[in-house]
């Protein structure tokens, strides 16, 4: 069979070539890959910077963002033939660690989680793939054009988990959300706001087009311009930054409402440096009572509540979100970065 492969560590390594076929284990689905997401990730993986191929072997199977249909499944696995599935993409540590233990493996505290099509384990993006029962979620068949979705919806799921966690330390009723980066997190962190009856605002760079558009169908605000000058017109009390501008990171932080609430999803790059004024921004945290952390992966408690949020969705808005679509044999042309894009495909 055919998959997306790269050398990680190689740059310019990605290819499309031939693999052997998987064989279900013992507890496991064989599935029949439908479509594969591509997000920052596998850039970064392609350009040599990230990512790690299982023990003893030189190549990686690409692949995290999953959809497939289930080709058989073992008897009392709670799966059938034709069913629609996503692979969820962490397994915990072998040790394990206290979070891993406890079915928290997204917040692993050791790192030595492993990753499909990320970090030690072969990823989904072949014509077919082996999944775990335990590590599967089925999603409602008519979920199949945007089912790719579920998996960067279940990061938005956890962050939104922590927020409200965090929010229930003492009295919570948050009305504004301001979203920074108009990208499939940011859009649908926005998503779920409003789901959740708030007024939503989302600021990016591109003045016109799609991601404009679809802030407007969701019926929320768009801004351009700086984070710090919107943030004083709205006074969010939610920020969720999806950007990992270091700038708007800072931005964000410092230019929330009383008591409120920064969850930090975008990831920064390494040697990027600004300015901070340290005791300015400790006094501001600690006199408004103010709250930031970072989140990332999810577990499959966030996939079932990412499953339940895009079933309320519009479809039409949902399926708004893929702006492009390849067949696997172009697979290569889905890490090209285009502004116009917010979330590609590749067809299984």
């Amino acid at each position: 069979m055919r998959a997306l492969t790269v050398v990680p560590g190689r740059p310019g390594s990605v290819q499309v070539g031939e693999v052997a076929d998987p064989v279900a284990g013992r507890g496991e689905l064989l599935v029949d890959g439908v479509a594969l997401g591509i997000c920052g990730t596998d850039r970064e993986i392609v350009r040599g910077r990230y990512g790690a191929a299982p023990a003893g072997e030189e190549r990686l199977v690409l692949g995290h963002e999953s959809l497939g249909r289930v080709r058989a499944a073992p008897e009392g696995s709670g799966f059938a033939p034709g069913d629609l599935v996503v692979g969820v993409v962490r397994r915990p540590d072998p040790e394990p660690c206290g979070a891993c233990a406890h079915g928290e493996f997204d917040a692993c505290r050791n790192g030595r989680f492993t990753e499909r099509g990320i970090k030690g384990l072969h990823g989904y993006g072949s014509e077919q793939w082996t999944v775990e029962a335990d590590y599967a979620v089925r999603l409602d068949p008519s979920l199949e054009e945007v089912g790719v979705l579920l998996e960067p919806a279940s990061v938005v799921a956890k962050a939104w988990e922590q927020i409200e966690r965090i929010g229930s330390r003492s009295w919570f009723d948050p009305r504004r959300l301001l979203v920074a980066g108009a990208g499939p997190i940011g859009l649908l962190a926005a998503l779920l706001g409003m789901q959740r009856g708030l007024e939503v605002h989302v600021l990016d760079r591109v003045e016109r087009g799609v991601k404009p558009e679809l802030v407007a169908g969701l019926d929320a605000a768009y801004h351009t311009g700086g984070l710090a000058e919107a943030a004083a017109r709205i006074a969010p009390d939610v920020v969720v930054e999806t950007t990992g501008a270091p700038r708007l990171v800072l931005d964000a932080i410092t230019a929330n409402a009383p008591y409120g609430i920064v969850c930090l999803v975008g990831l920064s790059a390494d040697r990027t440096r600004v300015p901070v004024a340290a005791g300015a921004l400790n006094r501001e945290i600690v006199l408004e009572n103010d709250a930031f952390f970072g989140s990332v992966n999810a577990n499959p408690r966030h996939y079932a509540l990412a499953a339940r949020a895009l079933s309320w969705a519009d479809r039409t808005w949902l399926a708004r979100l893929v702006t492009r679509r390849l067949p696997l044999e172009r697979a290569a042309e889905a890490f090209e970065e285009r502004v116009e894009d917010v979330k590609t495909v590749i067809d299984l």
